[in-house]
């Protein structure tokens, strides 16, 4: 086990961008990839590090989150790791909400302090990507830095909603600007130099932005949680590190996203169903762990799917399915059209008596001659038959009867119902 590295990964807030995804639950154990949670990406990263002292940071709708964290990953009896819930707690110190990032992790330093660690490796809750978390650490190291975040170039429209870097002309950070808005984009642009690794990385991608994944020795993290009253990493701690510690930055090359909203949890889900997706679940030397749960292999009968994913445990029946993402246990009856979409599953079988306790609702998952496209469907929801989910208006955001449309993408709420011949 790696001794020398802690591990915290920050839950978030209320997840307001991924609502109502985020409506039961937080945003690390929001479903992807059919069978997957956020959280297990960051978790088998570390594992793959040999990190196995992991604390999650967490405060809203924890329930499920906690579940699948004792469910899933439980260490050896004579190992020292652990993957532990930290949720927010009043304490004779405080009594308050994590009010930020930085606060969160400050709150839970009376917990963490006390393990001997030389290295403190903060992550997020809410990304999509497969690092080698030992190579920035011993970035860190080499570089005698006190401070190390991982970066990527970034094209124009995502830099404003992400931590921008300025660089001087020997290529060290010399500024950290959160979220700068287009007419700040073009200095900043301007200030990285020829010379550096960034120069030229990608010439549609000319800005660098913090992914939100940091390494800070020991006694510069707690001295700044002590000395700074600081709430956020990146509005506040990384600016004031700059003029006080040895910051670097460590270039990441390869994929990755942030899942914090509507918009790019579809999208990243879409991406995974197309051939040659820069990011995947099916490395045989670095797999994504999750519950194991130990569900028979799917059936389909004369169905059509291009470019889709099934989840083990689906039964699917005379429908068609294009570039979509159908979760574990989901029921597609006959004549169903299933495009563009991303299914969630389902947490139980419905048995076929069960029509007494459903009273007049539609069976649970797709139902019969339903079409769906473009639509995110969370667990245990129920589709109607002969329902028809296009969003043909173009509608960006609106909230409907028993769904709600959030940057074009129809949404089903977690145990939501559609009633039979419903269009939207």
């Amino acid at each position: 086990m790696n001794n020398d590295v802690l591990a915290m990964i920050l839950g978030g807030g209320q997840g307001s961008r991924l609502f109502p995804l985020t409506q039961l639950r937080s945003k690390p154990a929001v479903p992807i990839g059919g069978k997957y949670r956020l959280i297990d990406i960051p978790i088998s990263n570390c594992l793959h590090a040999d990190i196995r002292r992991i604390f999650v940071l967490t405060q809203f709708n924890s329930a499920s989150l906690n579940r699948h964290i004792s469910q899933t990953y439980r260490m050896d009896t004579f190992s020292q790791g652990f993957v532990e819930i930290l949720a927010a707690e009043q304490t004779p110190d405080n009594s308050s909400w994590f009010q930020g990032t930085a606060d969160a992790v400050r709150q839970a330093r009376r917990h963490f302090s006390r393990y001997d660690a030389d290295y403190y490796l903060i992550l997020a809750g809410d990304h999509l990507y497969r690092m080698d978390y030992c190579e920035m650490v011993d970035s860190h190291i080499d570089q005698k830095a006190d401070v190390t975040i991982a970066v990527q170039p970034v094209a124009a429209d995502d830099a404003t909603s992400m931590g921008i870097f300025r660089f001087d002309r020997n290529g060290q950070i010399v500024a950290f600007e959160e979220k700068p808005d287009r007419q700040r984009l073009v200095g900043i642009g301007q200030s990285i130099p020829q010379g550096s690794i960034f120069a030229g990385h990608s010439a549609d991608k000319p800005f660098i932005a913090s992914m939100g994944v940091y390494v800070f020795s020991r006694d510069v993290l707690l001295d700044m949680l002590a000395a700074d009253e600081a709430k956020d990493f990146g509005r506040e701690v990384i600016p004031a590190a700059l003029t006080r510690y040895q910051v670097n930055s460590y270039l990441f090359r390869n994929y990755w996203a942030d899942v914090g909203s509507v918009a790019s949890f579809y999208e990243a889900n879409i991406m995974l169903t197309r051939p040659g997706a820069p990011f995947n679940f099916y490395d045989p030397h670095r797999p994504i762990y999750t519950h194991p749960r130990f569900l028979p292999g799917s059936r389909l009968s004369d169905c059509t799917a291009q470019d889709v994913i099934v989840a083990e445990g689906c039964s699917l029946d005379r429908c068609t399915a294009e570039s979509s993402v159908i979760g574990i246990r989901t029921t597609v009856q006959q004549g169903a059209r299933i495009r563009r979409s991303v299914l969630l599953g389902a947490d139980y079988y419905e048995a076929d008596d069960a029509a007494p306790a459903r009273g007049d609702a539609p069976r649970l998952g797709i139902g019969r001659n339903v079409e769906l496209d473009r639509v995110i469907v969370d667990k245990n929801a129920r589709i109607g038959d002969g329902a028809r989910l296009v969003n043909e208006a173009g509608i960006t955001h609106a909230d409907g009867d028993g769904y709600y449309i959030r940057d074009g993408v129809i949404i089903v709420p977690k145990d939501g119902v559609i009633r039979p011949c419903t269009v939207v």
